[in-house]
């Protein structure tokens, strides 16, 4: 009997640390976390994947890119532009938010504003979510 794959969910966030605890977080939860510290990285890895993961985890301000360039070369493969994204970042000014929902992010949530322990269901419901549309 085939157990049900677990979801995953591509993590990229340049603060390590931050990037550890998102990942052990969501593996605790019962997520696959591929985590990345790097944008390109990320996307170098997403076009090479034989299975795309269910959503991406992605801080807006990386150090070799942001939100906006990454979501950009997201769109460029058409497979990748499916994934649906959350975006969690340090600032939220409206053009930044509304450029990356414009680009087709999903949510854009604050890390501010919510702890990790908080963070982990909305990613859950959100893949639930999704997986039910496609």
């Amino acid at each position: 009997m085939m157990s049900k794959q677990k979801p995953t969910v591509m993590v990229v966030e340049d603060e390590i640390l931050l990037l550890e605890a998102i990942s052990k977080k969501l593996e605790l939860n019962g997520i696959t976390a591929i985590p990345y510290s790097s944008g390109k990285e990320a996307i170098d890895c997403l076009n090479n994947l034989s299975k795309l993961p269910d959503a991406i985890w992605l801080d807006y301000q990386l150090k070799d890119m942001d939100g906006l360039e990454f979501m950009g070369q997201l769109k460029k493969n058409g497979e990748c532009a499916q994934i649906p994204v959350i975006v969690v970042s340090n600032s939220a000014s409206e053009d930044k938010v509304n450029s990356m929902l414009a680009l087709g992010a999903k949510q854009y949530l604050l890390k501010a504003e919510y702890r990790l322990d908080e963070l982990i269901p909305i990613m859950k419901q959100f893949i639930a979510e999704n997986k039910t549309q496609t």
